[in-house]
């Protein structure tokens, strides 16, 4: 099935091209059709044709598959920690217009190919404004924190997460996704003690 880390937007305009493929540089975009600044769909390919990632634009309209992928994740979050994030993620998703789906490809891993790739992601993110979802990891706030925890139980390093705190904000700190005390606290909400706040 592959990876996919995604963005969900609310501005649906097009995305121009050229500043994507200055973005990419030295790596190279390719369009699947004549279709400009109206694209659907790219691939981010090496110079030297190893491909980085397939990128899809999908509009979140009814019946389509934008809206399809949506509805899974409302019926997904609903169960993940922290309860206070998954139900700020209902709410918002439901405003998201757009999703940019990146699937990652073989390219990723040779010739800085993370690099040219979180440079593209990062201005479509821009553009597009919005939350982040990476498989594996979750979904983050609009500044790119994490707020809901889908790591698996072998997670282990620093990691950027958010919680909710009492005013409605976003409290940003620094946790070790292998400590199990870190992983409690954040599982509830709370900021755990002596974190690194952000």
């Amino acid at each position: 099935m592959g990876y996919y880390i995604r963005i969900l937007g609310k501005n649906t305009a097009n995305i121009p091209l050229q500043q994507l493929r200055l973005d990419a540089s030295p790596a190279v975009i390719e369009v699947d059709s004549e279709s400009g600044d109206a694209w659907e769909s790219l691939v981010l390919r090496h110079d030297s044709g190893a491909e980085i990632a397939a990128i899809e634009k999908n509009l979140v309209t009814e019946g389509s598959l934008g809206a399809e992928e949506l509805s899974e994740f409302l019926e997904e979050v609903s169960s993940l920690r922290p309860q206070s994030a998954a139900v700020w993620l209902q709410g918002y998703l439901r405003s998201v217009k757009v999703i940019y789906a990146f699937q990652l490809l073989s390219g990723t891993e040779a010739n800085d190919g993370w690099a040219r790739l979180h440079k593209v992601y990062g201005a479509a993110w821009r553009f597009a404004g919005g939350i982040l979802q990476a498989d594996g990891e979750g979904f983050t706030d609009e500044d790119g924190f994490t707020v809901v925890w889908q790591f698996s139980d072998s997670a282990a390093g620093a990691w950027n997460v958010g919680v909710l705190g009492d005013e409605g904000r976003w409290v940003h700190f620094e946790i070790d996704l292998g400590d199990q005390r870190h992983r409690r606290s954040f599982w509830s909400g709370q900021v755990p003690t002596g974190a690194k706040l952000l």
